[in-house]
Order: structure tokens, then C-alpha cells, then sequence
């Protein structure tokens, strides 16, 4: 499992005018099964991804394909999570 940050850089403002490609990336994460969980970082910081089913590689490259990361509008950080104990509800992470 993996937690993505995307964290605003010095050209945040270029974002609502890359926001529709960036949401059709989002898109495709969950299409294909990798993305389990988006949302924005708060106050206003970015945003962050929950992915699996993927590995490190292939999400390193998928990330480098969000317009946001490809224009330097945020800078994205991939952490990557092994689960040992989990809620029933989530034991699918465990495999």
C-alpha cells in the first residue's frame, strides 16, 4: 500500500488551469484499481492519493503522468505502507 503526497510548489496557481487533466488522471487510478482514496491536504496544502494493487515502479510512473507533477505545480512524495494489523474491513491491504 502507498500514501502519495502532493504538496503545492511555487506554481500552485496554474492549477485550475491543469485541474481537468489532473482529474481525469485521478480518474484512470481508479478505473484500473490502484487508486483506494483521493483528497486535498488541509489548509489548502495539496493533496494525497491511497494507492494499491500496484508496485512501487509502476506508481512512480504513473505519478510522473499527473499533469500537476509534469508541470511542477505540486511535488509528489510516495510512501510505502506494508500492513501488519488491520481493521477486517481493510484486510484486503494485507495481501
Amino acid at each position: 500500500m502507498f500514501v502519495v503526497t502532493l504538496k503545492f510548489s511555487g506554481n500552485k496557481s496554474r492549477a485550475p488551469d491543469l485541474m481537468e487533466r489532473h482529474n481525469a488522471w485521478i480518474k484512470r487510478g481508479f478505473d484500473e484499481g490502484i487508486f483506494l482514496l483521493t483528497g486535498g491536504i488541509q489548509p489548502a496544502a495539496g493533496g494525497a492519493v491511497f494507492a494499491h494493487n500496484t508496485t512501487r515502479a509502476d506508481l512512480e510512473a504513473r505519478v510522473q503522468e499527473d499533469p500537476f507533477v509534469m508541470e511542477d505545480v505540486v511535488t509528489a512524495d510516495i510512501l510505502e505502507i506494508t500492513p501488519g494489523r488491520t481493521d477486517d474491513r481493510l484486510a484486503f491491504l494485507r495481501t
